[in-house]
């Protein structure tokens, strides 16, 4: 059976009380799917979305870095010129617990990355599109 794409609206989860910055979780083609074995992707994105506000994304086209969460920043931090921060390989529940806590702190621009967090990051090719 094919797998159902949800709208953008029902994709959102916004946890209570204000949030510094936003996280988007690609979950398509590899990225939160069987191919990625031994992560319980439910839990990543359950884990992330008590957190902070999360949008579940489609195919972010950088499946060899699955599973990929870009943290966006504030909106203060992205006028202070702070850019979002892409993480791949994102497949050990520390590392997620690790951007929970890093967002929590205020996120890109707010708080420093933390060290452990330099491992997962990544530079995303420039869309021709």
């Amino acid at each position: 059976m094919p797998r159902q794409r949800p709208e953008a609206a029902d994709t959102e989860h916004i946890p209570a009380g204000p949030a510094p910055c936003r996280v988007v979780v690609c979950r398509d083609c590899c990225c939160g799917t069987p191919k990625i074995t031994g992560v319980d992707h439910d839990r990543q994105l359950a884990r992330l979305s008590e957190e902070v506000p999360v949008r579940v994304s489609d195919c972010l086209d950088v499946c060899e870095h699955a599973n990929v969460i870009v943290v966006q920043p504030s909106a203060a931090a992205r006028a202070a010129g702070a850019c979002p921060v892409w993480l791949g390989l994102v497949n050990d529940p520390d590392a997620t617990e690790d951007i929970a806590a890093w967002v929590q702190a205020g996120g890109p621009g707010i708080a420093p990355c933390p060290d452990i967090l330099d491992l997962y990051a990544f530079t995303p090719p420039r869309r021709t599109r």
